[in-house]
């Protein structure tokens, strides 16, 4: 059974696996997540992570089922990038919705996704991928959510992607935007790279433009990447100032605890070596312009077939424990 089938049946248990504190916290495993729009974030309560935890603990191998609980108890996004989104997008929004919280999500369906890259594939053509944005904002109904919008295909644009026509794709990532801002409980942060990709910040601010960023509540930036926080937060003031100021951001903490990889052999940005969960998803950032930390790339999951990885967005239990066994933050039970 595949996850997003395993998620639509568990609707029903999603509120009682998972128990929510005063204030919207998610109880599980200890940690705290602090409440946006309809509760804390939601945890998937059959992530790969979870049935890991499951299958180790089977295997008594109890003090790595510990560890991988620090991904497995906390919120992570939903990627959405295979043809009809409606259902699983109606069922991740309604699990979370019954548990009080809030689904992440993340619109990863763009034609030339990637420029043929490891993570390549997308919509067939310009028609069939506002069809699927008009099935994954449908899906969404009133529910809150916070989604992400198509990681990479603004910067990969300005970088260069000989596959992709320039005005198709910001056309295309501004229909998005629109289609799914206009749900009433939606916050929509169109993705803007990260900090050491585009240095210049000045350089996206056109394109994130004829992307609809106006319409949108901000950018998502580090996206599977390992940038600190801190880079990445000064990185969000200055493209928001140059956009005007009034734009906020999200930065995905999810495996940046140990910073980015400096060492030789293989593309620093795939699954790199010696990497650890960074910052615990919240919207508790003490910066009125970072609405919050997310872990947007899901813990565990290979970007790639680099370095001995599956294919990317495969669960790979060596390197989420390598993660988790490195992360910094603790959960508060331990």
């Amino acid at each position: 059974m595949s996850r997003f089938l395993a998620v639509a049946l568990l609707l029903g248990l999603a509120a009682a696996s998972f128990g929510v504190e005063a204030g919207g916290a998610v109880s599980r495993g200890g940690d705290r997540v602090a409440a946006g729009p309809g509760g804390g974030f939601w945890v998937e309560p059959d992530s790969a992570a979870a049935r890991q935890v499951t299958a180790w603990r089977s295997q008594g191998r109890a003090a790595d089922a510990r560890l991988i609980e620090r991904i497995a108890g906390r919120p992570q996004a939903v990627w959405l990038h295979s043809p009809g989104p409606g259902p699983v997008v109606r069922a991740v929004t309604e699990a979370a919705t019954a548990a009080g919280q809030t689904a992440v999500l993340v619109a990863y369906f763009i034609p030339d996704r990637d420029c043929g890259d490891y993570s390549g594939g997308g919509a067939a053509d310009a028609a069939a991928y506002r069809r699927w944005i008009d099935e994954f904002a449908a899906g969404i109904g009133d529910r809150a959510a916070y989604v992400v919008v198509e990681p990479d295909a603004v910067a990969q644009e300005v970088t260069g992607c000989a596959k992709a026509d320039a005005e198709e794709r910001y056309g295309l990532l501004a229909h998005a935007v629109d289609r799914i801002k206009a749900r009433p409980n939606t916050k929509v942060y169109l993705d803007a790279g990260n900090s050491s990709w585009i240095p210049d910040e000045q350089r996206l601010l056109a394109p994130l433009r004829r992307s609809g960023i106006d319409k949108a509540d901000g950018f998502a930036l580090n996206v599977s990447n390992y940038r600190t926080d801190a880079e990445s937060t000064a990185y969000g003031h200055r493209l928001a100032g140059a956009l005007g100021g009034a734009k906020h951001f999200v930065v995905d903490s999810s495996r940046n605890g140990n910073g980015p990889y400096i060492g030789e052999g293989g593309e620093t940005w795939c699954n790199p070596p010696g990497r650890a969960l960074g910052t615990p998803p919240t919207t508790a950032t003490g910066d009125p312009a970072l609405d919050a930390y997310l872990w947007i790339k899901r813990p565990g999951e290979s970007d790639g077939t680099c370095r001995g990885g599956p294919r990317a967005g495969e669960w790979w239990p060596e390197y989420a424990l390598g993660l988790a066994s490195r992360a910094r933050e603790q959960p508060a039970s331990e």
